[in-house]
Formats: structure tokens, C-alpha cells, sequence
């Protein structure tokens, strides 16, 4: 039987559900190349930060002082302000355009609106096929309620759909009082998908230098458990596509994740600790899945295990943690030491 693993992203069609997420294995075009051939179905360019807009733009305005005083001929060889800074971020995401054989995704991270209308607009009019929000920003400020920050990612949002006329999609933190209601907001808004979840990067403290330390830390398998189990609570409720993100490892992760509801999957640790090829062996075992299920098409078995679909909808609520530890068979019960 011909399997077709085909999917839509934001009604982006991808030759199938692996997607590489903002990362460095984005940011370089050999390693681009090799996620192709790979057989990725979609790419997200490595994302641009606000962070790296102001520094860069610091360092602009402090070169463009020490011209000050220099011959004016001198000063007429500086490069233009519009290709410098983030700008090369602008051209560096053209050649991949050019260069790509697979749909092309960027990404922003911003915190004010005029940078976050600014940039989206920027680049979505350099030829890719959608742009990924990353809305997560470290509230600091113990005075702003959460209904404040919420209703400020809205209005931005919002504001960057009224700029861009390409699909747009929005990379979420969970940690927000209702994810579900978010969404829900962002969908009416006409966002077209929806990243679930964010992977964070946190400060951590070396005890024995006594200094702040910042890691990364790669997702673990069991990280996609909380996107699973909101992609389930999510599918046939909004009109975007549900992409997930964070703890997929495998070809069996990928087919978990479409049984919920997913569209698509992102990746980024697995490549980086099974390698890029490892997509290739991702794509092959959902196709042997499929195969071995019955399933000729991705939308045979999407949402199939959602709570939409699911025989007992309540087991994707906190009434499946309560029947679990009221089992005989429950871990807990299997252990005398605890």
C-alpha cells in the first residue's frame, strides 16, 4: 500500500510532518542542505532577537560616531545603514530562499510591539512561506498580572497579522492560566498555528565559582508529554494548524503526537544528539507505522486519540492521574521503599 505522508502547516502543504525548528542547525546552509537531503518536510530559520536588533544597532550608532569627525569621503565609505545590523539577517534568510528545496519558515523573538510589527513585516516580505512568533517573554515585573501580559502578546499579535500577508503562527510557553483559552484568542485573531511548546533556556548558579552560568539544555523524551496532551485538548477546537515541540525523538514520537491531533512535529535536540540524519529514520518509521496500521494518508490517523475522538474524552483530564494512582498496578504501589 502507497503511503502519503503529506501534511499541511498553516495551509503550507510539507511532503511530510518532520519539521527542523529555530536553531543553529538552521542558521548554517550546509547543515540546511543536509537536513534536505535528510528528508526534512520544512525548515524554520534560526530566529531573530530583539535583543540582538539593539545591540547590533548600539554598535551601528557607536560606529557611526567615531565617523563623526573623519573626512566626509571617508564617511561616504561606510556602509548604508540599511544593510547593516540585523539586516544581514534579512539577506541571510533570502539565500536560504533561494537556495532551499523544502518550505521556508522564519522566526522572531521580540518584546516591544514596535519591534515585533517592525521585523515581522520585514521579514515577511522576503519570500517565506510563513513566520513563527515566539511570544515567551520572562515577566519581571510583579505589579503586571497575567491578564495584562496576555492581552499585550494579543494586541501585538494582532497588530503583526494586520502588516504581513503571510500565514503566521505562534511559538507558546505552557505557562500560561488557561493555554487553551489563549489559543483560542490567538485563532480568532485568524493566527494559521500554533508551536506547542516552547523550550526555555534558564540561568543556572556554579556554587563553587559563585558566578551565574547560562546552558543549554536539551529537550528528554518525556518533555512531550505536555505538548501531547494539549494538541489532544486542542485538535477539532481551532481552525490552525497544531504543531508540537519539544521531547520528539523518534519515528514513534511523531505518530503519538498525530494520533493527538498534531499537523506537524518540530525538532532540534534529536539532531543535535542523534545527528541530522536521524530524520531520515524519523520519516521511514512513521511511514512503517502508518503501514503497519492501516493507513494510507496522515489524516487517517490524525486526532484519532484526541479528546475530540478519544472512547473516554475524560482521560486526557486530571481524572486519568486519579484512576492511575487508584490502580493496583500503580507504580507507587509496586515500590516498599516509598
Amino acid at each position: 500500500m502507497a503511503i502519503d505522508l503529506s501534511t499541511e502547516y498553516m495551509g503550507v502543504e510539507l511532503k511530510n510532518p518532520v519539521i527542523v525548528g529555530a536553531s543553529g542547525i538552521t542558521s548554517n546552509l550546509e547543515t540546511i542542505r543536509k537536513a534536505e537531503e535528510a528528508g526534512a518536510g520544512g525548515i524554520v530559520i534560526k530566529s531573530l532577537f530583539e535583543e540582538q536588533i539593539a545591540l547590533e544597532s548600539l554598535a551601528l550608532e557607536h560606529e557611526l560616531t567615531d565617523d563623526d569627525e573623519r573626512h566626509a569621503e571617508m564617511i561616504a565609505l561606510h556602509p548604508g545603514i540599511a544593510h547593516a545590523g540585523p539586516e544581514e539577517h534579512i539577506m541571510w534568510v533570502n539565500k536560504i530562499i533561494k537556495d532551499a528545496h523544502v518550505p521556508v519558515f522564519a522566526s522572531l523573538n521580540a518584546g516591544t510591539k514596535s519591534v515585533w510589527v517592525e521585523w515581522a513585516e520585514k521579514l515577511s516580505k522576503t519570500g517565506v512561506q510563513g513566520l513563527e512568533l515566539n511570544l515567551y517573554a520572562m515577566p519581571i515585573d510583579k505589579n503586571m498580572s497575567g491578564s495584562q501580559i496576555e492581552n499585550e502578546q494579543l494586541a501585538t499579535v494582532q497588530e503583526v497579522l494586520r502588516v504581513v500577508s503571510i500565514p503566521v503562527s505562534v511559538k507558546l510557553s505552557p505557562f500560561y492560566t488557561n493555554p487553551l483559552h489563549f489559543v483560542s484568542m490567538l485563532d480568532q485573531m485568524g493566527t494559521k498555528g500554533y508551536v506547542l511548546f516552547n523550550n526555555f533556556i534558564n540561568p543556572d548558579i556554579n556554587p563553587e565559582e559563585e558566578k551565574e552560568e547560562r546552558t543549554i539544555v536539551m529537550s528528554h523524551e518525556r518533555d512531550s508529554l505536555l505538548p501531547l496532551r494539549f494538541i489532544a485538548l486542542l485538535f477539532g477546537t481551532v481552525n490552525g494548524s497544531l504543531c508540537a515541540n519539544r521531547g520528539i525523538f523518534t519515528g514513534e514520537d511523531v505518530a503519538k503526537m498525530l494520533l493527538a491531533g498534531a499537523d506537524c512535529v518540530q525538532v532540534v535536540s534529536a539532531l543535535y544528539k542523534n545527528g541530522i540524519e536521524s530524520i531520515h529514520t524519523m520519516v521511514n518509521d512513521v511511514e512503517r507505522w502508518m503501514g503497519k496500521h492501516g493507513y494510507g494518508v496522515l489524516d487517517e490517523c490524525r486526532g484519532v486519540l484526541s479528546k475530540m475522538r478519544a472512547k473516554d474524552p475524560y482521560s486526557w483530564e486530571r481524572a486519568q492521574y486519579v484512576d492511575i494512582l487508584m490502580r493496583n498496578e500503580s507504580p507507587f504501589l509496586a515500590r516498599p521503599d516509598i
